[in-house]
């Protein structure tokens, strides 16, 4: 079963202008397909050929699990998006970020700090590990799933997501991100499951 890249859940050109449709052709279309496609490489003829992505994820390393990763990482990213996204929490979430950070902009601080304080390439996640939230970056491809963690929403802090349309303004892309695509019924989805 070959892996394969997954639809986007909107348009190509929906973030503009947050995030242009030549960053989206760039960063979705040549670095996500890459990792598939070298993804696939590294599986074809082998007993990982047929696992999920997950399990690779949780039991490889090096090449493979960096291409691995950085599928579903890419994949949960995009999804972690919206056009109609951005701005205050709504929902469960909304009252899990009040109870475990004191309110969304203690959340917002600690996740813009993550993403700014990420040395190189990597993300900054918002988590729930032990039934509490919390923010926490991992370098290039590593994610939360590997130290027990689940994932509720993600920004990629690599040079590739922004550069194009902010070039080396990491914190102006982080703030346009939350005020404008954070999406929110995603995270409310993610911590319900």
């Amino acid at each position: 079963m070959a892996f394969e890249l997954p639809a986007l859940p909107y348009a190509q050109d929906a973030l503009a202008p947050t995030i242009s449709a030549e960053t989206m052709e760039y960063h979705y279309g040549k670095h996500h397909q890459t990792y598939v496609d070298n993804l696939n490489k590294a599986v074809a003829g082998t007993a990982d050929e047929n696992a999920s992505l997950e399990d690779i994820i949780m039991k490889a390393e090096g090449p493979l699990f960096n291409n691995a990763a950085q599928v579903w990482n890419h994949t949960f990213f995009w999804n972690s998006l919206s056009p109609n996204g951005g701005g205050q929490p709504t929902g469960a979430i909304a009252d899990r970020i009040a109870a475990d950070f004191g309110g969304y902009d203690a959340f917002r601080a600690q996740i813009t700090e993550a993403g700014l304080t990420q040395f190189g390439s990597g993300w900054a996640w918002l988590v729930e590990k032990d039934g509490k939230l919390a923010i926490m970056k991992t370098p290039n491809a590593d994610l939360p799933m590997k130290h027990g963690a689940k994932a509720l929403f993600t920004i990629d802090v690599w040079e590739h997501a922004y550069y194009i349309d902010y070039r080396n303004a990491r914190a102006k892309f982080i703030e346009v991100v939350l005020d404008n695509l954070i999406n929110w019924d995603f995270v409310n989805a993610n911590l319900a499951s």
